[in-house]
């Protein structure tokens, strides 16, 4: 095996490809102890500041001394049990101690003291879940059908394939060197319904489900990213694989990614720049050799053809007098005491499961008909609420500056508030789409958002102020497209009336009778 890291001298290799062919980030898996014993201030600062992120924690300059931990929950699934040991963990830190569900539907919890890793990675690995390979230059968390297996229209259940590739990569989550030293961070998708749940569009590869001759399997689709200087949807590889060849086609992509794509200038990185650099067909044919056999021709149409669902609500599963229930979770931040009765709720009235969406709100499956009166009366749903407000129902928010050193602005409280503000005076005849990023990285996703807000800097009145560039148009579901930008340095000060104005002449919204 041929590295691109061996192609290239070492004076054209970017600062973090250097430090990683210094050491793997996985090794620090090894000084946990040591780095709890020392404290955070005497670690090694590219053993703290990079390398740990392969063990998915991550030091937060805003918050010295509080790292955040990244988890891996393939499919967004984990059980009452898994929610318990992580509300205890977050709980222990108090104010500082928060869990936020993320655009891949994955969890972060915030707060978190070096001196107490190693103990929580015990908690983590007796309760079956894992935090390995979840940042910097690795496969993120893989995302899947958040309601597979329960849905009555569902084409294929995607959670034995999603767990299948997450085991491969991770090595059942102890660590696999194999995939630790990509180019750049890559997202994988698999998509098993009508309504692309998935965001099949925004993710390096992605399988849709599609049939061939009468046999259901998937198309694929490539190189789809967000970065600060470009952003690409993802295209047809002209390819489409029965689910037994899911995992080994994702891994032939992935080395060959490995092994060719460019370490030179991170900007420049990611797998589509790979494609554009061969052409498509140059990458298909070495996927090919690396996969070791032809590959099929897509078929000629994929199976998405719905708009796209956001669970909220109850819905009939496909098992006869069996519910499950779509809360909406604030910008998808949760306290510990929220954790908790979450875990209680899914253990009393379901089976124990809760699965998370990208739309960053949480679900409880498998409540029988006979249960969900009484769930519904639950207290928290007056926090999760069932039937939130238009513009409250699609908001999704980015960390922000309260805890990321690469916000521009504060995002998540900025947006509750907002958004508050113009469900008051405003009748919203439709659900809109608002998200907010803190900054071109496009965690947030802003343009898949009907309405898409990215952080920035902006000038009024002659200072600097906190701004946002606003995206429009972005698509999701079936014939999804990207947003993009159509006018720069909004002051945030007076972004309200510029979103009324947008809500009323592009979406139908009316004042309130009572203004």
């Amino acid at each position: 095996m041929t590295l691109a890291t061996d192609k290239l001298t070492t004076a054209k290799l970017n600062k973090f490809e250097k430090f990683k062919a210094e050491k793997d980030g996985l090794l620090v898996k090894d000084e946990l102890e040591e780095f709890a014993r020392i404290g955070w201030e005497a670690i090694d600062a590219t053993d703290r500041e990079q390398r740990l992120k392969w063990l998915g924690v991550f030091f937060r300059p805003v918050t010295p001394g509080k790292f955040m931990l990244r988890m891996r929950l393939p499919n967004g699934i984990l059980n009452s049990h898994q929610m318990k040991v992580l509300a205890e963990i977050v709980q222990r830190y108090g104010d500082d101690g928060s869990a936020d569900i993320t655009t891949r539907q994955n969890l972060q919890l915030r707060g978190i003291r070096i001196e107490d890793i190693p103990d929580i990675f015990r908690r983590l690995q007796a309760a079956q879940m894992t935090s390995v390979q979840s940042g910097m230059d690795n496969v993120r968390n893989i995302t899947g059908s958040p309601v597979a297996g329960i849905d009555a229209d569902e084409l294929i259940d995607t959670r034995p394939l999603v767990q299948e590739v997450q085991d491969r990569i991770t090595n059942g989550g102890e660590g696999n060197f194999a995939y630790t030293n990509l180019p750049r961070k890559f997202n994988i998708a698999i998509a098993g319904g009508k309504d692309n749940s998935v965001h099949a569009e925004i993710n390096d590869i992605a399988f849709v489900p599609a049939y061939k001759n009468g046999e259901l399997g998937f198309n694929v689709l490539v190189g789809g990213f967000f970065s600060a200087k470009r952003c690409e949807a993802a295209i047809p590889l002209n390819a489409w694989v029965t689910p037994a060849d899911v995992a080994d086609l994702s891994e032939a992509i992935l080395s060959v990614y490995r092994d060719n794509g460019s370490r030179a200038n991170r900007q420049k990185s990611r797998l589509m720049w790979l494609i554009d650099e061969w052409g498509l067909e140059k990458f298909r044919a070495e996927v090919e050799r690396e996969f070791g056999q032809e590959l099929t021709q897509a078929a000629e149409k994929d199976e998405i053809a719905w708009e796209k669902r956001d669970h909220i609500g109850v819905h009939p599963q496909k098992q006869p007098g069996m519910y499950y229930v779509g809360l909406h979770v604030p910008v998808g931040r949760l306290q510990a005491p929220q954790m908790f009765e979450l875990a209680r709720l899914a253990q009393v009235y379901g089976t124990g499961e809760i699965r998370l969406t990208v739309e960053q709100n949480a679900i409880v499956p498998n409540i029988p008909e006979t249960r969900l009166e009484a769930f519904l009366g639950e207290p928290l749903l007056e926090e999760f609420a069932i039937a939130p407000a238009e513009l409250s129902r699609s908001l999704v928010s980015c960390t922000g500056a309260q805890f990321c050193n690469f916000a521009l602005i504060e995002t998540k409280n900025r947006a509750v508030a907002l958004v508050k503000e113009l469900e008051a005076e405003l009748e919203i005849p439709r659900s809109v789409r608002i998200h907010w990023t803190g900054c071109p990285n496009s965690c947030g996703q802003p343009q898949v958002a009907d309405i898409g807000l990215m952080g920035t800097k902006a000038r009024k009145d002659g200072k600097v102020v906190e701004g946002v560039d606003l995206y429009m148009g972005g698509k999701v579901g079936k014939d999804a497209a990207l947003g993009e930008c159509v006018e720069k340095s909004i002051p945030c000060e007076d972004l309200k009336s510029r979103l009324h104005e947008i809500l009323v002449e592009q979406f139908g919204a009316t004042p309130k009778a009572h203004l």
